[in-house]
């Protein structure tokens, strides 16, 4: 079974990931009975071989993610669709099946703010996420806790909303070496500034809780760096978020996004730890025919550099980015290529590369 990729880093990297990660508190399978809200020591828990047994709690290290052991790890794996929409397609078979079938290091829990999402139903959405993250947590996946902040596309205009759910989960999740807040999905039609400000905000309320979990943060123009605007990265690199332990996101879909997108990308990742929590092979609606010459070089980039990735999307959605065929949710089967799109072919094999 393939577990997270280790790379090499450079010698001045792995001092910074020893020194970052000797700061972290170590777990310790004793743990008491009432930390957190799940009572048990995730790491401990892992089951044997899993990507959290043999990684346990990552730091951000330089520009990428280090283990507690301090070496560089990638994390690849998938991203739920809106858990409004797509609950049925996140049940314990489906997350066996991308955990043991897929080899799944990391799913992303998609939370969405609007659209029929969390503000109609705070203690119903957060209740769903907790649930669903500890299925992963069960099966020894890392997961994204995402709050996904679409339109508007201000992520100031759900602040207060941004911090109760934050505060809700960094409680219950404070003693998991498991999981990462994704703060905004894809901040739009705002500058950089108003996105940092905002980040400014969210990550102390995190912090209070769980000063240890990787936080991940949303850049302007859809998560691309602002080249979507046509700004680029240098932005972020001139203006960063005041955070430690903070990752940047990207979102690309290759079938729209082309060079200018993948060399962004590249000179960002030199500069700045990125985690790609959402990319997809079709175009940027997820929809259409699937690009798999210029998704697969993305994914060579990504893999040259250690960057972390999830695809959209798990679910049975009839666009062609969702990667079962519709009506699997409502069955039993989960496992193998039968019941796959061709981009959820694709996906797996990569995932299991």
């Amino acid at each position: 079974m393939r577990r997270t990729k280790p790379f090499l880093l450079g010698s001045a990297s792995v001092a910074t990931a020893a020194l970052l990660l000797a700061l972290t508190p170590q777990l310790s399978a004793g743990a008491d009975e009432g930390s957190g809200a799940t009572g048990r020591d995730a790491r401990a828990a892992a089951p044997e071989g899993s990507p959290v047994a043999e990684n346990g709690r990552l730091a951000v290290c330089d520009t990428t993610l280090c283990n507690q052991q301090g070496q560089a790890v990638q994390l690849n794996g998938m991203s739920s669709h809106g858990t409004q929409w797509y609950e049925q397609c996140l049940t314990d078979g489906s997350l066996d099946a991308l955990a043991q079938d897929w080899e799944a290091d990391v799913l992303r829990v998609s939370t969405y703010v609007q659209e029929g999402g969390y503000e109609t139903d705070p203690e119903g959405f957060t209740a769903l996420a907790q649930r669903v993250v500890d299925q992963a947590i069960e099966r020894g996946m890392y997961a994204v806790i995402d709050w996904h902040m679409l339109s508007p596309g201000d992520p100031n205009a759900n602040t207060g909303l941004a911090k109760r759910f934050f505060t809700d989960m960094a409680t219950r999740y404070a003693d998991q070496p498991n999981v990462f807040y994704e703060i905004a999905n894809e901040p739009n039609g705002v500058g950089w500034g108003a996105v940092k400000s905002y980040a400014e905000e969210i990550i102390p309320v995190i912090r209070q809780h769980d000063p240890d979990g990787v936080v991940l943060v949303g850049t302007r123009a859809w998560s691309s760096f602002g080249v979507s605007d046509g700004s680029d990265e240098r932005e972020v690199i001139d203006n960063p978020v005041d955070a430690d332990n903070i990752m940047y996101t990207f979102h690309f879909y290759a079938a729209s996004h082309g060079d200018e997108y993948l060399q962004t990308l590249s000179r960002a990742a030199d500069e700045l730890p990125v985690f790609v929590t959402e990319f997809g092979t079709q175009n940027y609606a997820g929809e259409g025919a699937n690009d798999f010459a210029m998704s697969q070089r993305y994914l060579d980039l990504m893999e040259e550099k250690g960057i972390s990735w999830t695809n959209w999307n798990f679910s049975d959605d009839h666009r062609s980015g969702a990667v079962f065929k519709e009506g699997t949710c409502n069955g039993g089967a989960w496992t193998g290529t039968g019941v796959l799109k061709e981009a959820g072919v694709w996906i797996r094999e990569r995932i299991k590369e």
